[in-house]
């Protein structure tokens, strides 16, 4: 569909001076002509959870984070690290338990949260219909440089790159809009339009991602300036197929990054790197509960609702160890795209 190929840099980080391993992914996306002199960076990690015990691996390398902070600083000093609400705590909870918070003083760079505004609004039939507004930091910024993990996603298959602009949209209650998501994350990456992307494979997800699955090692990052190849590659690297992840062929079909493995040029060692992860677990718990959320009811006074979703959540956890949610890894098989 695109006739240029997308350009992938992988990197193991074992044994090896991450600051300059980010000096790298960085001049590999050309970043000195994307990002001028003085320009406003807004760059966005994965803090998908504040629980100490699942940082690690859930959330973005808070070391390669810093990294990446130290090289921008040579060009430009106006660099936010923003990031939502999640659906049970604050943005603040996740910056400081990351180490997001210390890194910001260290560095003497902005953290904001972006579920505090200011808000601008965006003409998207969505967005519109559940009277959802957009940060106008992102909106407004010279510069967007994403910063996901390697995850897998019960939903999504994949929670990379793309994934990662989900935790742009403000709300922590966003979830309301999952019944759109695909469409969603492919339309935001027109809205947002990230120029760099350098993904954190140091310890991923596998098997129940993105929060609670089973941390792996990888020590390795990866980077590229088209969200969709990155991806791709990505889930290529661990043995996932790209074509069964929705949002990844919408955003192909959108023309907002490559997919196909022969169009995509890596540079770096990629079949030394190759593992298999535990695929995305998606049971009928997760089924049951992705379909309830298209009801307010069910989100507002059961889902958001702590003294009853912890409950609901006990009697999963015993359903499952009885083997009664049919809690099997297996491989998603259905492709929304031949090719």
């Amino acid at each position: 569909m695109n006739n240029k190929k997308s350009r992938v840099i992988i990197r193991s980080v074992k044994k090896k001076d991450l600051q300059k391993i980010a000096e790298e992914l960085l001049a590999f996306c050309d970043w000195e002509s994307i990002v001028k002199k003085d320009a406003k960076v807004v760059i966005k990690p994965n803090l998908c959870t504040n629980e100490p015990r699942r940082v690690e691996s859930a959330n973005t390398s808070v070391e390669l984070l810093e990294a990446v902070c130290k090289v921008l600083m040579k060009r430009t000093s106006n660099i936010t690290i923003g990031e939502s609400d999640g659906i049970r705590f604050p943005a603040e909870s996740a910056f400081a338990n990351t180490g997001v918070i210390d890194v910001a003083k260290r560095l003497n760079i902005q953290w904001a949260n972006l579920s505090k505004g200011p808000f601008v609004t965006i003409d998207h039939k969505i967005f519109n219909k559940y009277k959802t507004l957009m940060p106008k930091m992102l909106i407004c910024a010279d510069v967007l440089i994403n910063m996901p993990v390697i995850k897998t996603h019960a939903l999504t298959i994949v929670s990379g790159a793309v994934k990662n602009l989900w935790g742009c949209v403000p709300r922590h209650d966003r979830i309301i809009m999952h019944r759109y998501l695909d469409e969603l994350l492919s339309d935001l990456l027109g809205i947002l339009k990230p120029q760099i992307n350098i993904m954190d494979g140091i310890v991923c997800v596998q098997g129940r991602g993105p929060t609670n699955g089973i941390p792996r090692r990888m020590d390795l990052v990866v980077g590229s300036c088209d969200p969709v190849a990155i991806d791709s590659s990505a889930m290529r690297l661990v043995g996932l197929d790209p074509y069964t992840s929705r949002h990844l062929v919408l955003a192909y079909k959108n023309r907002f990054g490559e997919i196909a493995e022969e169009n995509i040029t890596i540079d770096g060692p990629f079949e030394n790197l190759k593992v298999e992860f535990i695929p995305p677990i998606c049971d009928l718990a997760v089924i049951a509960m992705n379909y309830f959320t298209r009801y307010e009811f069910f989100v507002y006074h059961i889902l958001l609702n702590d003294s009853i979703f912890k409950y609901a959540k006990k009697l999963t956890v015993i359903l499952r160890k009885l083997g009664i949610l049919n809690d099997k890894p297996k491989k998603p098989h259905r492709r929304y795209l031949s090719h």
